[in-house]
C-alpha cells in the first residue's frame, strides 16, 4: 500500500511538470510578432584598401554586415532587430545595431517600412531607443527579469532577424542569470534559445509575452549559435530606456568613491569582517561620499537596504538609482558599523572631474626590507624616476621573487601610504603597524597602495 501511495504521488508530480511544459509556442508567437521589427541601417564608409572583418570597430558583437566592393566611399548596410514598446512608436534595440548609421529603416511584421529617428543610446549597456512617426502600433511591455518566468530553467522565446532571413522565432530555457561579459552594468540572462547574427536588439520573451531581456550577444567559436546566448536583463534596460526617452541620454547615480572587492586574504586584516563580502573603499575624493563622511578603508555592506556582495553589485545598484536620491549606507569602519546618508550625484558629469587622468608615483635611496619588499621614503630623485605626484609614503624599489607581495601584483614604483588604516611616512611607521598586527594575532596586514594615482588595498601575509 505504501509503494502504491508513493508511486501515485510521483505520477501526480510528473503530470504537473508535463502540464507546465508548453505544447506549442504558436499562440505566444502570434500574440507578440506584430511588435517585433527588423532594422536596416545604412552608413557611408570609406572604400576598403585591405582585408577587414564583418564587425565594425568598437562593436563587441558580430552583426550581419555587407562588405561591399573596394574603391571610394561606399554605402554599407547592417541588419538587426528591435521591438516596439509604445503605441506612438518608441522602439528598443542594441546600440551596436545602429551605431554610426546615417539612415535607419524599420520593417514591421505587416510589411510596412518606416524611417526611424535616433532618440538616444547607451554604449555602457548596448541599448538604443528609436522613434517612428506612427500611432496605434502593437507593442509589448517589459516583465520582471528577476521573477517567475525568468528563473533558471524557465521557458523563453527569442524573436528577431537572424542572418537577414526575416522574422524568426526560437525557443529554449533560461540557462543562467546575472552573467557579466565586459561592461560595468552587465546583468545578462543566458539562454539556449538560438540567437544568431541579426538577432541583436530583438526581445527575449517569457511565457506571458513580456520582454525580460534584449538579445545582445552569443558565445561561439564559429560565429553561429551553439546554444550560449545572452540578453541584457529588463531590470537594467527599463531604467536606461526611460532615461533615454526623457532626456536623450543616461543620468546615472554616482556615489563618488573608488572601490575594490574584498578578497578572502583580507578578511583577517579587517576588524569585524566575517567573510569576503562588500565593497572596500580605496579613495574618497570631493563628492557625495565625502560629504556623507565616508572614509577610505570603509567596507560598504549595505546600500539603500540592499546587502552588497561585491563591487559589481554596488556599481549596478548605484547606477540604477536616481540622481539626487538620499540613500542610507551602512559601512564597516574599524570593527564597528557606521550609518551614513548619501545624496547621489550624477556619474556622467562628476566622475571625470573627481577622478582625472591617473598620475604616477615615487621612490628613494635609503632602503629597508620588510615583508619581501625593499622600501624607501620618497625623495625628489625617486619622484622624478617614477613620475610620482605624492610626497608621503614608502616607495617600493624592489620585490623579492616568490614573495607574497610579488604574488599580489605589487611592482616597483608602487607607494604604500597606509598600513592597518594608519598613515605610513617612514619605515618606523610601517614596522610599528606590523608589530601591532602580530601582537593582535593577525596573520596579515592591510595596506593601501597607490599606483599611478589609483589606490587599492592589498593584504600581505605577516612573516614569522
Amino acid at each position: 500500500m505504501l509503494f502504491l501511495t508513493v508511486a501515485f504521488i510521483v505520477m501526480q508530480a510528473s503530470a504537473a511538470m508535463s502540464q507546465e511544459r508548453p505544447a506549442t509556442f504558436a499562440d505566444l508567437a502570434e500574440q507578440v510578432s506584430p511588435s517585433v521589427v527588423n532594422i536596416t541601417t545604412s552608413t557611408t564608409v570609406a572604400g576598403r584598401t585591405g582585408p577587414q572583418g564583418l564587425v565594425p570597430d568598437g562593436s563587441p558583437f558580430e552583426e550581419f554586415f555587407n562588405q561591399g566592393p573596394r574603391g571610394g566611399p561606399q554605402r554599407s548596410s547592417a541588419l538587426g532587430s528591435g521591438f516596439v514598446i509604445s503605441a506612438d512608436g518608441f522602439i528598443v534595440t542594441n546600440n551596436h545595431v545602429i551605431e554610426g548609421a546615417d539612415e535607419i529603416l524599420i520593417e514591421f511584421y505587416s510589411g510596412i517600412e518606416l524611417p526611424a529617428e535616433l532618440i538616444g543610446t547607451d554604449p555602457n549597456t548596448d541599448i538604443a531607443v528609436l522613434k517612428v512617426d506612427a500611432t496605434d502600433l502593437p507593442f509589448v511591455a517589459f516583465g520582471d527579469s528577476n521573477g517567475v518566468g525568468a528563473r533558471v530553467g524557465d521557458w523563453v522565446m527569442a524573436m528577431g532577424n537572424p542572418l537577414g532571413q526575416g522574422f524568426s522565432v526560437s525557443a529554449g530555457i533560461v540557462s543562467a542569470r546575472n552573467r557579466a561579459l565586459s561592461g560595468t552594468y552587465d546583468d545578462y540572462i543566458q539562454t539556449d534559445a538560438a540567437i544568431n547574427r541579426g538577432n541583436s536588439g530583438g526581445p527575449l520573451f517569457n511565457m506571458d509575452g513580456e520582454v525580460i531581456g534584449v538579445n545582445t550577444a552569443i558565445l561561439s567559436p564559429t560565429g553561429g549559435s551553439i546554444g550560449i546566448g545572452f540578453a541584457m536583463s529588463a531590470e537594467v534596460v527599463v531604467n536606461v530606456v526611460d532615461q533615454l526617452i526623457e532626456f536623450g541620454e543616461t543620468r546615472r547615480g554616482w556615489l563618488g568613491v573608488r572601490i575594490q572587492d574584498v578578497t578572502p586574504d583580507m578578511v583577517d586584516a579587517i576588524d569585524g569582517l566575517d567573510m569576503a563580502r562588500g565593497a572596500l573603499v580605496t579613495d574618497v575624493p570631493s563628492g557625495p561620499a565625502e560629504d556623507s563622511g565616508m572614509l577610505s578603508g570603509d567596507v560598504i555592506l549595505m546600500f539603500d537596504g540592499v546587502e552588497i556582495d561585491d563591487t559589481r553589485e554596488l556599481v549596478r545598484i548605484v547606477g540604477n538609482s536616481p540622481v539626487g536620491k538620499e540613500v542610507p549606507v551602512e559601512v564597516l569602519r574599524e570593527g564597528e558599523m557606521a550609518q551614513l546618508t548619501v545624496v547621489l550625484g550624477r556619474r556622467e558629469t562628476s566622475e571625470a572631474v573627481a577622478f582625472p587622468a591617473a598620475a604616477p608615483e615615487e621612490e628613494a635611496p635609503d632602503t629597508s626590507e620588510l615583508l619581501g619588499l625593499t622600501l624607501s621614503p620618497i625623495t625628489p630623485e625617486l619622484s622624478e624616476q617614477f613620475s610620482l605626484t605624492i610626497d608621503q609614503g614608502l616607495v617600493i624599489t624592489g620585490i623579492e621573487s616568490g614573495s607574497d607581495a610579488a604574488s599580489k601584483g605589487l611592482i616597483e614604483g608602487d607607494v604604500i601610504t597606509e598600513a592597518s588604516r594608519q598613515p605610513v611616512n617612514s619605515m618606523s611607521d610601517l614596522r610599528e603597524q606590523v608589530e601591532l598586527a602580530r601582537e593582535a594575532g593577525r596573520t596579515s596586514i592591510l595596506m593601501l597602495v597607490r599606483r599611478g594615482g589609483d589606490p587599492r588595498f592589498v593584504a600581505l601575509v605577516l612573516e614569522d
